[in-house]
Parts: C-alpha cells; structure tokens; sequence
C-alpha cells in the first residue's frame, strides 16, 4: 500500500503532533503520542487501537522497524512517513528511533479493577513530575502489582514522559485515577489493608506484615502524604534514613517499599 510522505514542517499533521505534547489539545482530541520501538511494540501487545503511526527510515537504529510498522498498519493505523527534518520536529527525545504513534486514551474506573483474594495495589497520591510517575508504573509492573491507582493527580497519565519513562507498560498496569477520598471508601470496603509511607512514622517497612490484601500508598515528591491519608491509612511506616538525607525520590521509595512487600508475600518476613 502507498503510503502517504510528510515532508513540510507545516504541514497540518505535524502541527497536529507537535500540539499533542501539551494536556489541553490531548484531552481534547482524546489521543496521546506514544513514541520509540519498545512503547510502541507493548501497545500493540497489548492490543492497543493506535490511531496514526508515523516513522522516518532516517533515524532507524535498528532493522526490526519495518515490522512493526506493518503491525500497526495492519491493526488500523493510518500510517505515515516524515522527512528527517520533520520527524525531529514532532520527536520528544533528543535521539529519536524514528517511530511515533498516536493511541487513544482511556479511563478505567476502580470497580474495573481485577478481584483476587489477596490484591497487592498500589496508590500515588499527588505525584508531580511526570518522569517519577513513568518510574513508578514501571516499578509496579516489575513488583507484580494488580493495579496502580493515581489519586488526585497533578501530572497528567499520557504525559509523553510519563510513557517514555515507564518504558511502555503504562499499557500493561491496569492504572485508575480517582479522588483520594473514593479510593480510601473502595479499599475498606474490599478488605484491604493500607499501608502509607511517612518519615514521621514509629514502625519500619520492613518490620510490618505486608501480606494479604494490600495496598502501598506513596505520597507526593515535596509534601509526601496529605492530612487525609496520614488519618485514615491502617499503618504509616517508614524507610529508615541514616544519613542527613530525611526522605528519598518518591520513585526510589516506592520501589524499595513494593519488593519488600514482594519479599514478604513470597514467604519470607515478618507474619504479624
């Protein structure tokens, strides 16, 4: 099939592209981009109707490209090839591969979540930076968690560096995002224990029970925690710090608090 070439930076679809890296234009449109090999080839994994995708041979780093773009095209996408100049324009990365994507957005709602009977959830309150929320998502995936639920968001989900930095399984977690107060109702009445991260708490991480149904609530990156959670979490642990460093990354503390847990709920740990 031809496809159809792209080579002036004015043309609407670049302008269209170059937009999408802001929040208003994407929610408007209802699409995010998702840009690189391994994003795009995880949302197509996950069968994910893309929309548009465009590549430029140019910036190729690979010989596997050719591939995925037939993949894409054959699962519905409008496909497109830019100029060198023209894909460095719409590319968010300072070495673009030369594959870019254009994917719906969704939203899922808590009662869409998987049921088990011991879930392992974790909830991120407020987190700012989108690089840190990538991080976490893909912390998440790794430590096998069922879902990953954003409370009262700052950043937004299809920020392109949220996905960039999760690596693509931004479309593997099931992710929700809902009002801290929802989340808090929904958790209790499914049973599940909360255990939320503070500085300020008595009991170390990794001397609580981390089993069963379980939820892992990290707070923001300047202000950790709100009022809300500190009041109404089941049990606020900490990290120990032993330099003068008093807290860390939020995306590093989440990580060392979910293989804990993972640890634990493997067999080994404390069984209070």
């Amino acid at each position: 099939m031809a496809v159809e070439k792209i080579s002036s930076l004015q043309n609407p679809r670049v302008k269209q592209l170059v937009k999408l890296r802001d929040r208003r234009p994407r929610d408007e449109a209802g699409v995010f981009l998702v840009e690189g090999y391994r994003e795009i080839r995880r949302a197509l994994e996950k069968d994910v109707k893309l929309v548009e995708m465009y590549f430029s041979p140019e910036w190729f780093l690979g010989e596997n490209e050719p591939a995925l773009i037939e993949q894409a095209r054959a699962a519905g996408a409008q496909v497109f090839e830019l100029s060198k100049d023209a894909f460095a324009k719409v590319a968010y990365r300072e070495r673009p591969d030369g594959l870019l994507a254009v994917a719906p957005q969704w939203r899922r709602a808590l009662a869409d979540l998987p049921v088990k009977a011991e879930p392992f959830y974790l909830v991120v309150e407020a987190i700012e930076k989108p690089g840190n929320l990538g991080t976490i998502l893909r912390s998440a995936d790794a430590a096998g968690c069922d879902a990953v639920i954003v409370c009262d968001p700052v950043t937004d989900i299809f920020n392109p560096n949220v996905v960039r930095a999760s690596t693509g399984v931004l479309f593997s977690v099931p992710l929700v995002v809902e009002e801290s107060t929802r989340v808090h109702a929904w958790l209790k009445e499914k049973g599940v224990h909360m255990a939320a991260t503070t500085p300020a708490a008595e009991k170390i991480y990794s001397d609580v029970n981390l089993r069963g149904p379980l939820a892992v609530v990290m707070g923001s990156e300047q202000y950790g925690l709100s009022k809300f959670w500190l009041e109404n979490c089941d049990t606020p642990v900490r990290i120990p710090m032993a330099g003068q460093a008093d807290s860390l990354n939020v995306a590093m503390a989440t990580i060392i608090t979910l293989f804990e847990a993972v640890r634990q709920r493997c067999g080994v740990g404390p069984q209070q």
